[in-house]
């Protein structure tokens, strides 16, 4: 698939997470994702989603994704880019769950490539993604005393 004006590292990213797209486990709703993250060290990890007749336990692409990476000793905050792919009209978006976990895994400045197989694309921050966003920060008492 070609992503005009996309560039040569995003696509790499985009073919990754098309690639993984085919091997969903989707006995449900035949929707397929596909993730692809890159870290620090240059490693793509990959994930797509796994559904379950009980729907609660179901994980999308993105989550598996970065909990692969969390798995493979990969450090929260390190990542550089994450693409997010389906068969969708146009780019596909990260679910609200999606877009908490990345809040919390990743630099709020990184970079989400969202797609779809048609080769529409778009990209935001993962901080665009999620405004005003609930943080570990949030936790905080101090923070939060005088409000």
């Amino acid at each position: 698939m070609e992503y005009k004006g996309l560039s040569e590292s995003y696509t790499t990213l985009m073919r990754a997470a098309s690639e993984v797209m085919r091997r969903a486990y989707v006995p449900y709703s035949g929707f397929q994702v596909g993730a692809a993250l890159l870290d620090r060290d240059g490693h793509i990890h990959e994930g797509c989603n796994v559904e379950n007749a009980a729907y609660g336990p179901t994980n999308c692409a993105e989550r598996t994704a970065l909990f692969r990476a969390i798995a493979d000793g990969k450090q929260a905050g390190t990542f550089q880019a994450i693409a997010v792919i389906g068969d969708t009209e146009g780019p596909i978006s990260p679910c609200g769950i999606c877009r908490q976990v990345l809040i919390e895994l990743c630099q709020p400045d990184m970079p989400v490539i969202m797609g779809n197989r048609r080769g529409d694309w778009t990209i935001a921050t993962v901080s665009e993604l999620l405004p005003g966003a609930f943080t570990p920060s949030s936790l905080h008492k101090e923070e939060h005393k005088d409000q």
